[in-house]
């Protein structure tokens, strides 16, 4: 009964937040459990566009490369007992929004070696995330991202609007809803 009563919660909050577009602070206050350590920023601030690595070697990548979309950001580590934890529940909310207007992009932080990074993934079961690195954390360095995991919400226009410091239950029906809630603001 519970379980029907969460999914029930989580579609009315998804079809209100399509049809009504709800502003931060109603999607804020909507934060329950894990979720209550997302921290939405007053203000929009412009992310790094310090270059990454590509998985397998395809050459840089930079955060500006998502423009228009809506992204979940995950700084992360194969040594990080949270992060394999959470990486799974990351892949789940990228089967369920990935598309045009959203996507969870993974950025492995410091040193991690590509081999390293494929078997953290096979042992986890992602194959729905990209592999990329941050080997000199020169994008977590002007994030301030200080600790693993560390997720950023950035918006469509290159901004992060929202962090969360930790891991979190990011397949859970609040953190499907809150995504749902952000993905129905309308763009300007």
């Amino acid at each position: 009964m519970k379980k029907l009563f969460a999914a029930l919660l989580y579609t009315s909050l998804a079809l209100g937040a399509n049809t009504a577009g709800a502003d931060m602070s109603t999607i804020e206050a909507m934060r329950e459990g894990d979720m209550k350590k997302l921290v939405f920023l007053s203000e929009p601030t412009a992310v790094s566009d310090a270059p990454f690595n590509l998985e397998d070697d395809a050459g840089e990548g930079r955060l500006s490369d998502y423009r228009g979309k809506y992204v979940l950001l995950n700084f992360w580590a194969t040594w990080c007992a949270p992060c394999r934890k959470e990486m799974p529940m990351l892949s789940e909310l990228q089967d369920e929004f990935g598309g045009e207007t959203f996507e969870v992009v993974t950025l492995a932080t410091g040193r991690n070696s590509p081999q390293g990074i494929v078997k953290f993934f096979a042992e986890t079961g992602i194959t729905n995330l990209p592999r990329h690195q941050d080997p000199k954390q020169n994008v977590a360095r002007e994030m301030g991202v200080f600790g693993l995991p560390i997720t950023v919400i950035i918006d469509p226009d290159g901004n992060e609007i929202a962090r969360l410091r930790g891991d979190a239950d990011w397949a859970s029906d609040n953190a499907k809803a809150i995504i749902a809630a952000i993905l129905a603001q309308p763009r300007g």
